[in-house]
């Protein structure tokens, strides 16, 4: 197996990386007194209580479904009773879901888990591989659906459902994409280090259902001990022929489906495409952990490794419940003077700020950052065209401010403002402080209103 050092192939920015935190090893924060699960933890359908109010369930059972293909189950992430079913406002979307509250028993009780081995006992790696092969790609893709996988890159995409691509798109490679180019943010980077052999299992089961001709692992060169102990545990899984890491350099947003496809395959997503349009499917190293322990253990997806870092005395990388407030993280870490800082859910790039703590961990949620808030006052443009010389998508991102605030959505159209991957970086550089994603949501938002 060879290590593939490639260059950049996009525009993007180089930015402090800020990993205080990559060599804080997972430590895993009690399940909460009280869990509050929003049942819209994906894109696509939102989910329908199968529970209701005075229920007990136990740990991984499954209390939200759909019936909608595109959309994922949601488990109760602690044994408790049922104490409440409401609404709460999602900061991220702006929009009321519906969620319910488990009030824990204090037990932790867990259902009976279905699954063909346990990971953490495997001692022959061909036993655990052909069981993993006498499993059809239904049932494999069943076992995906039913733990409730999504996209833990940040998109939350239902993963049977990219799995599952239709007969006429000819998928030849597959990328696990481990490059967590966000600031601050080193979740992902501890997954590769202490969960590597869970991580190829699921690359392993990705490979088998997909067939693709190619695979690679793809990491930034900022995470040399996590391209070395994936490498090893390769070579030591007896994969190393067919699967090649490729060492990228650390920028901003090489983490990005197309971006990432285009660095490593000189292939560009077509505008309103997707990945598996020109040949590719691409997968979170979280991901492909949350499958393995899907299909080989039968574990549903309760938990997730969040980076809680910025302002606290005690940055750390925690493993928390789906549902836990967020204010039990933020407590943890011991977040320094309150009131003069903004939380972020997520990365300063791409990240939503919030002012409601008792918000709950989602499965899209990977970092809490705290950050002094500093207030900037939007100026006019001043035609610079520093947005333009770093976006990676070959955009024009000035133009769009100026449509949305005339209402010229259409003009937006013309100008290909859904081919936009918000990573921020336009506005990262303006010099006049205009928060060009925010109008590009808007935008993108009034647009999909009219259809």
């Amino acid at each position: 197996m060879s290590i593939i050092r490639m260059k950049s192939a996009f525009r993007g920015v180089k930015l402090p990386e800020n990993k205080f935190t990559e060599e804080e090893e997972i430590q895993t924060l009690p399940f909460p007194e009280k869990a509050v699960i929003t049942l819209q933890q994906n894109i696509g359908a939102p989910c329908k209580a199968t529970v209701k109010k005075r229920d007990e369930v136990k740990t991984g059972q499954k209390i939200a479904d759909s019936e909608s293909f595109v959309s994922a189950p949601i488990h109760s992430p602690i044994s408790g009773k049922i104490s409440r079913t409401g609404q709460l406002m999602n900061p991220v979307t702006g929009k009321l879901v519906d969620t319910i509250t488990i009030k824990s028993d204090g037990e932790d009780n867990w259902v009976e888990l279905e699954g063909i081995g346990n990971i953490g006992q495997i001692d022959n790696w061909d036993d655990i591989f052909s069981k993993i092969d006498k499993l059809s790609n239904k049932e494999i893709l069943g076992k995906i659906r039913e733990g409730g996988i999504v996209g833990l890159g940040g998109a939350t995409f239902p993963t049977h459902v990219k799995l599952s691509p239709p007969p006429d798109k000819n998928i030849d490679t597959f990328i696990l994409n481990g490059c967590e180019c966000e600031p601050f943010i080193t979740s992902d980077h501890r997954i590769m280090m202490e969960y590597g052999q869970t991580v190829i299992l699921g690359l392993y089961i990705i490979k088998k259902v997909l067939d693709p001709g190619k695979v690679y692992i793809a990491i930034e060169d900022n995470k040399k001990d996590a391209i070395e102990n994936l490498q090893k545990i390769l070579i030591d899984m007896k994969l190393e022929n067919i699967v090649n890491i490729i060492s990228l350099p650390s920028r901003y947003p090489m983490g990005a489906e197309k971006t990432l496809i285009k660095t490593i395959l000189n292939r560009e997503v077509p505008i309103g495409g997707l990945p598996m349009d020109v040949g590719v499917v691409v997968n979170n190293v979280a991901t492909s952990k949350a499958i393995a322990e899907a299909v080989i253990e039968g574990k549903p997806l309760i938990e997730k490794i969040v980076t809680v870092t910025g302002s606290f005395r005690e940055p750390k990388n925690l493993l928390v419940r789906v549902g836990t407030p967020i204010i039990d993280l933020v407590d943890t870490c011991g977040m320094v003077e309150r009131d003069k800082y903004k939380i972020i859910l997520g990365g300063p790039m791409m990240g939503i700020s919030i002012n409601d703590f008792n918000f709950p961990v989602t499965k899209g949620t990977n970092c809490i950052l705290v950050k002094e808030a500093i207030d900037k006052v939007e100026q006019n443009c001043i035609k610079c065209g520093r947005c333009i010389s770093v976006c990676p998508m070959g955009l024009m991102p000035l133009m769009y401010p100026k449509f949305v605030k005339n209402d010229k959505y259409g003009q937006c159209n013309e100008y290909y403002i859904n081919n936009c991957i918000e990573c921020g970086s336009c506005s990262f550089v303006c010099p006049a402080n205009i928060p060009i994603v925010g109008y590009i949501k808007t935008g993108k938002n009034k647009l999909a209103e009219k259809k």
